[in-house]
């Protein structure tokens, strides 16, 4: 057994948790408080039904999520959300999430893991938004085709392409999640080509009109890697047992 509040501290550290600035409804940090014993740690992308019921087996145990239990705002404590917190509460199972300092982080983010894993090289941050550099920036050395080949394999999973760039990319930007929306940004930032998760219907054919590719790689599927490598890296240091949970959404 771990004393939860040290894991907590250890991750709002690490993470630096308070310092950057995200969407409300993420509420980064300690979602969901335990009796203060954790002796298995799961992770997970969303702290969906589905999801805690799975982790709630494994007994006194800590989840970290990327996308938490209040994504949508406030909501009554009925239905789904109340068999969530009935479920979790019950098993003495804690929840942690970890929205963009998780996707930000150099060694345990959504984007430079990604990166590293397609063959990204020169990685620099990419796409200051308040501060904060959502993304990161690399060279290819191949052609689009080859690069869409890649990430499907580290994906394991379709991705949609929007091949209206260069057919030897110079440049790519990558921010994983919902960030199809920003092409226009992208584009101006002087990157070619453009990883995502997913992004709007008109997304597309403006980046069509724009001149870049862009890779639509899946939401859930661009941001597994991170919850892994922080639950890994929880386990080397506190000596406790982890288990990834895979519910895809197919986004």
């Amino acid at each position: 057994m771990v004393e939860l509040p040290a894991i907590v501290a250890f991750m709002n550290r690490e993470l630096k948790a308070s310092q950057i600035a995200d969407y409300p409804g993420a509420m980064n940090g300690l979602q969901l408080a335990n009796d203060g014993q954790v002796d298995r740690l799961f992770a997970a992308v969303d702290a969906s039904l589905p999801v805690i019921e799975a982790a709630a087996k494994g007994g006194p145990s800590l989840l970290i999520v990327h996308h938490g239990m209040f994504w949508q705002g406030a909501l009554p404590v009925t239905g789904a959300f109340y068999r969530k917190l009935k479920t979790a509460m019950g098993a003495g199972l804690a929840v942690y999430s970890s929205h963009l300092p998780l996707d930000v982080h150099p060694s345990w983010g959504n984007n430079v893991l990604l990166a590293k894993a397609v063959g990204l090289t020169d990685l620099n941050p990419f796409f200051e938004k308040d501060g904060v550099f959502l993304g990161v920036r690399g060279s290819w050395a191949g052609t689009a085709e080859e690069l869409g080949m890649k990430l499907r394999k580290v994906l394991n999973g379709p991705v949609h392409v929007c091949q209206a760039g260069p057919q030897y990319p110079k440049s790519v930007g990558l921010i994983t999640g919902g960030a199809g929306s920003e092409v226009v940004k992208v584009a101006a930032s002087g990157v070619d080509t453009f990883i995502t998760g997913e992004g709007p219907h008109w997304s597309y054919p403006l980046a069509e009109e724009l001149g870049i590719n862009v890779f639509y790689g899946g939401h859930y599927a661009t941001e597994t890697l991170g919850v892994q490598a922080l639950a890994e890296a929880l386990s080397h240091e506190f000596n406790l047992p982890w288990e990834f949970i895979d519910h895809p959404t197919g986004l």
